[in-house]
Formats: structure tokens, C-alpha cells, sequence
């Protein structure tokens, strides 16, 4: 039996850093996926394929446990309906398994999501045997939500194959809202092996897809009424997301009144932005998108003014701007992802001549429809 998932990355809209100090952001999903096949061996044929075998093409990478092995070192807990975090010693047992596999120096940063793929598969699945084969069109590491993407695809394509009606539908469809719940709960723990203390927007964008606001811990789930396109530019400059958040913090304490005021306007910022995206009033999509435009600019220096750009962003920035497209920075900054507003009435020409001198610095460029689907299966 053979079941596939996929799932979309995320971007932030508005609202990075500032919402871990109490404002509102704005997260969407975009339409570059990460797919996932899970291939179950017939019963007749298990017995002789006794392996649970994880596929990274992108990578061209193969790891594989005998389902003997799984069974001696991970404790078994069949209660998929009511999602759990990974204990610390069980991370432990998973963590020797991976070490077994020799990863590559290079790509030692897997790790994690191997441990996650492990923990996630015999949670849901149990010690069965199976062939699971990842492929992305996600960079890894750019803050596009490539691993909550991951945990989603993944979790989806587990828990399509434990439903018992697999009437064969034509392309991709949604799981029930009661699926959807469960899948982005084990996808939230997940992360939570990957990241440690993830806030849950990226697992939640990816499964839901459309727009959600985030804001003190709480989730609101938003309904575009307004079509949007962006050209994301990959910088490929690493960044250290921990480092980028603790000296916006620190800057808050030598600075708090300045910082306060800063962060009360990236909150006016993402309600606003939330408010126009969601309307459903007679103004045209050529206002709408000059709103968000202005938006856009007015939060792109609110974090200049944390600290959080980089020389790579504004390249890109001042690039986009001399083809009259306003840009942002989306995620931690100090590198990762910038986004650039895509008018209605751009022409492609435009983009094209500015996609080309993007990628003449070395960046990497998608054009992205932006809130829509979020995982979807196809048997």
C-alpha cells in the first residue's frame, strides 16, 4: 500500500520578534511543499522485509533499521489518539539508533529530524515495516518552516494509513478537521525534539494552511479574502536564531521605553494587516496590496531598528526597490528569507529582470502564492 502527503512551508507576514515580547504576528503558508510517500510492504511480503527505511532524495541519502532493532531500543506506546511529548530518556534510546547510521560530518544538522521521523513513525505506526521517501522544495535551515513541513507531511501520510476509508479520490484532498487536530498535535511535539520550545505557529500554518495571527501563545486561524504573491529571496546566509532573539532582548533592557513603543507598532502592524487580508469590503486588490506595501516598509525598519537585518537583506532590499517592489525580511533576519510584495499589475518582465540580478548575488529566488492549501493526502 502506498500513501502520499505534503505539506506547505510557512512565512512570517509580519510580526517576527516583536511577538516574543507580547505583539501579534501574521503567518502564512506558501505553495513550495514537502512531500512525503510511506510504502507498506503487503502482509505476505512483511515477513521477509523486516526494515523501516527513510528515503532523503534531495539529499540522496538512506537510513535503515531492522524492525528487531527498533523493538529493543524504543519503548512501545499505541495510544495515537492522544498525542505525548518524547521523554528525555526515550530521546536518548532514539538518539543511539541514529548514531548507528554514521551520518555524514556535513550533514550531522539531520540529526534531529531523523530522531523526529523515528519517534513520530513508531508512535503512530507502531514497529511495522515500511519504506518512507522525503523529497522538498523547501530550502532547509531558511526559516520557510522546512521542518514543521516535515513533521506535517509525515504525520499525515502516518495517519492516512491507519484510516480505513481509502476510497480512491482523484488528486490531493484534505483530512477531516478532527484528523487535522490530531495530525498537527504530533507534528507540534515533533518540533518540539527538533526546536525544543517551538511556538507552534509553523506546524500549525503547514496543517491548516491560509493565515493564522499568533499573539501571547494564542492561535487564530485567518481566511484570506485577497489573492497574494511573493518572490522570496534565500539569502543562503546561515543565521543564529537564538543569538538574533537574545539581542533584540537585550536591547530591550538597555532601551525599554524606545523598544516598547517599537513593538506596540509591529502589533498595530499585523492587525492591520490581518484586518485588510480578511476584508471583505469593495476596495480594490491594487489599494489593498499599496496598504500592505506601506506595511510592509514600516515593519521592515521597525526591525532594522531591533537589530535583526543584515547587509544580504538590504541587497536585496535595494535590488527589489529599483524595480519599484518593496521587500521585507521574514523569520529571525541576520540573513534566511526576504519577501517582496508581487502587485497584481507587476509585470513579468519586471520580475524576471529582477530575479536575475538577485540571483547574480548568489541568492536563490521562488515565486509563491501565498495562504493556501495546508497538508493534503493522495492515496
Amino acid at each position: 500500500m502506498e500513501v502520499k502527503a505534503r505539506a506547505p512551508g510557512k512565512i512570517i507576514l509580519a510580526g517576527e520578534h516583536a511577538v516574543v515580547h507580547g505583539s501579534t504576528a501574521v503567518a502564512a503558508a506558501i505553495d513550495l511543499y514537502t512531500y512525503v510517500t510511506l510504502r507498506l510492504p503487503l502482509q505476505s511480503a512483511a515477513e521477509n522485509n523486516d526494515r523501516l527505511t527513510l528515503q532523503l532524495k534531495d539529499l540522496s541519502l538512506e537510513f535503515s533499521w531492522s524492525v528487531a532493532r527498533l523493538k529493543e531500543v524504543i519503548p512501545f506506546d499505541s495510544n495515537t489518539s492522544t498525542p505525548a511529548s518524547c521523554s528525555g530518556d526515550t530521546l536518548k534510546s532514539i538518539a543511539v539508533l541514529v548514531e548507528e547510521q554514521n551520518i555524514p560530518e556535513e550533514k550531522i544538522w539531520l540529526s534531529s529530524g531523523i530522531s523526529t521521523f523515528l519517534w513520530l513513525y513508531t508512535s503512530i505506526r507502531g514497529f511495522n515495516p515500511a519504506t518512507v521517501i522525503i523529497t522538498t522544495e523547501l530550502p532547509y535551515g531558511s526559516g520557510l518552516g522546512s521542518s514543521a513541513a516535515f513533521c506535517v507531511a509525515l504525520t499525515s501520510a502516518l495517519i492516512a494509513s491507519s484510516i480505513s476509508d481509502k476510497t480512491h479520490r482523484e488528486g490531493w484532498c484534505s483530512l477531516d478537521e478532527t484528523n487535522l487536530e490530531l495530525l498537527n498535535k504530533w507534528a507540534f511535539e515533533g518540533e518540539k525534539i527538533i526546536h525544543g520550545k517551538p511556538s507552534g505557529i509553523d506546524n500549525t500554518v503547514s496543517a491548516y494552511g491560509n493565515m493564522i495571527k499568533f499573539c501571547s501563545g494564542e492561535i487564530t486561524r485567518l481566511q484570506s479574502n485577497m489573492p497574494l504573491r511573493m518572490l522570496i529571496t534565500n539569502t543562503k546566509v546561515g543565521r543564529n536564531t537564538k543569538a538574533l532573539v537574545s539581542g533584540v532582548s537585550e536591547r530591550t533592557v538597555r532601551h525599554p521605553y524606545a523598544m516598547k513603543s517599537v513593538f506596540n507598532a509591529v502589533d498595530s502592524i499585523s492587525k492591520e494587516l490581518a484586518a485588510i487580508i480578511q476584508s471583505k469590503d469593495e476596495v480594490s486588490v491594487t489599494e489593498k496590496e499599496e496598504s500592505i506595501k506601506e506595511l510592509m516598509e514600516i515593519n521592515q525598519g521597525l526591525l532594522q531598528s531591533m537589530g535583526v537585518s543584515h547587509s544580504s537583506i538590504d541587497t536585496v532590499i535595494r535590488t527589489t526597490l529599483k524595480h519599484k517592489l518593496t521587500s521585507k525580511l521574514t523569520g529571525a533576519g541576520g540573513g534566511g528569507c526576504v519577501l517582496t510584495l508581487l502587485p497584481t499589475v507587476v509585470s513579468g518582465t519586471v520580475v524576471d529582470k529582477a530575479v536575475e540580478e538577485l540571483e547574480s548575488y548568489g541568492f536563490q529566488c521562488f515565486t509563491a502564492s501565498i495562504g493556501g492549501n495546508g497538508a493534503e493526502i493522495c492515496f
